[in-house]
């Protein structure tokens, strides 16, 4: 096999765990546009607790967020964010600028591999085009592209890059062994050779719409059960004893993936002249579900005597899942949004989340715990380990009444241990 030296583009969630798996056999360029990531990373600091300072210093990475550094590899993985706008619609700046600067410095024989989720076509339609326009080289002639979907679950310990098995695709059979052979060198689960690119795009983009549809019909479920007078949570329970019945609960559907892919997917396919109805109803409910839950908990406070105006709710939990500090897309900025709008005061904690980053990106005070204030209702919206393993003292103590009320939007505390004034809600 040949030398590679690789390069990976965006350090991230996806990308330091790349490298780093890299970085223990091979010489790894990593770069990313922040410098203050990149002086963390060089000091041995994951803020994304993905990778510990162990791992840090114990992997061949040269750090940089010099793009000339780049032109040494022969063997780039691009793992930069794939967002989407405020109108749902794929933001491709982050992907293409990485293009273009990768372009910028390319060398002929070098291998490109994408790994940020993209619609079925993009990395050949929208990539290539600006590899080579700023390169002045030709794609299957002076270099070559692939894809190899990333499949990290942030907070995951067990199922990291290294033991998950790893898609990858290239324009040509020859590639794809090629690309296959690289991915070897770290990846113990195996690889699994794809027949194209596209295929390869459009199995990652499938994953996440697959679950995200899921949740929306345990969301839609959790509204019916509502409306019925029945607690989702227990119809689950009954549900799974069937051998095949799949394990999905309701819930807040954000992050970086399952609340964002299947829009690219939708996207692609309206462009073709197909409108894909599932997709989209499933969107539509779970971008709906916040507003749903904070009309539930205010009917709560309301059958209480509590005056909204008067009420004070404390959320527990703010990133987009449990025990890790991601707070892309989060929807429990949007729960507070629609909890505030009935005139409900909101205080919120988390152990985990940055406080600065919180307010940056959704003008969200965090409060510490020492801060809290004994409340109306407390929500538990993000099912960390604090949380759950403090359970019902902890939350009782933040109430102002012996009645007061908790909604478990996880359904991850005991209901058998709740104090028996304590108003219980879970979906």
């Amino acid at each position: 096999m040949k030398n590679y030296k690789i390069g990976v583009v965006g350090l991230g969630y996806v990308g330091l765990p790349v490298a780093v798996g890299f970085g223990k056999v091979r010489q790894v360029v990593g770069f990313d546009i922040s410098n203050k990531r990149i002086k963390e990373l060089a000091a041995g600091i994951d803020v994304t607790n993905e990778v510990t300072s162990y791992e840090l210093a114990h992997t061949n990475i040269q750090y940089t967020s010099d793009p000339e550094e780049l032109a040494q590899c022969n063997f780039i993985i691009v793992s930069v964010p794939t967002p989407i706008n405020t109108d749902n619609q794929p933001d491709l700046t982050p992907i293409l600028s990485a293009s273009k600067m990768i372009g910028q410095h390319l060398k002929p024989g070098t291998i490109v591999v994408y790994e940020s989720t993209v619609y079925p076509g993009l990395t050949e339609e929208e990539c290539i085009p600006v590899l080579e326009r700023f390169s002045s080289l030709r794609e299957g002639v002076d270099f070559h592209v692939g894809y190899s979907p990333e499949r990290i679950n942030p907070g995951d310990k067990k199922r990291s890059f290294t033991t998950i098995q790893k898609i990858v695709a290239g324009q040509t059979s020859f590639i794809t062994n090629r690309i296959a052979e690289v991915y070897e060198l770290v990846v113990t689960a195996g690889v699994y050779k794809a027949p194209s690119i596209k295929v390869a795009e459009a199995a990652k983009i499938i994953e996440n719409t697959q679950r995200d549809i899921n949740i929306a019909f345990m969301n839609e479920l959790a509204l019916l059960f509502d409306a019925l007078d029945i607690n989702t949570s227990e119809v689950l329970k009954a549900a799974g004893t069937k051998w095949n019945f799949l394990n999905f609960t309701p819930g807040l559907v954000g992050g970086h993936c399952i609340g964002v892919d299947p829009y690219y997917l939708t996207y692609k396919a309206q462009q073709v002249g197909y409108n894909p109805e599932l997709i989209l109803a499933g969107r539509r409910l779970n971008d709906a579900f916040p507003e749903h839950m904070a009309s539930m908990i205010v009917k709560k406070l309301h059958a209480q005597g509590v005056i909204l105006q008067d009420a004070l709710v404390t959320v527990l939990g703010v990133t987009f899942k449990e025990n890790i500090p991601d707070i892309r897309n989060t929807k429990v900025a949007a729960l507070v949004r629609e909890l505030e709008a009935y005139g409900v005061s909101i205080q919120v904690h988390d152990p985990h989340a940055d406080a600065e980053e919180v307010y940056e990106h959704y003008q969200l005070r965090l409060s510490k715990e020492s801060e809290l204030v004994k409340s109306d209702a407390v929500v538990v919206a993000v099912a960390h380990d604090e949380y759950i393993e403090k359970s019902w003292p902890y939350l009782t103590t933040l109430l102002a009444k012996e009645d007061g009320i908790v909604v478990d939007i996880k359904s991850c505390l005991d209901p058998t241990c709740k104090p028996a004034l304590v108003t219980h809600f879970n979906f």
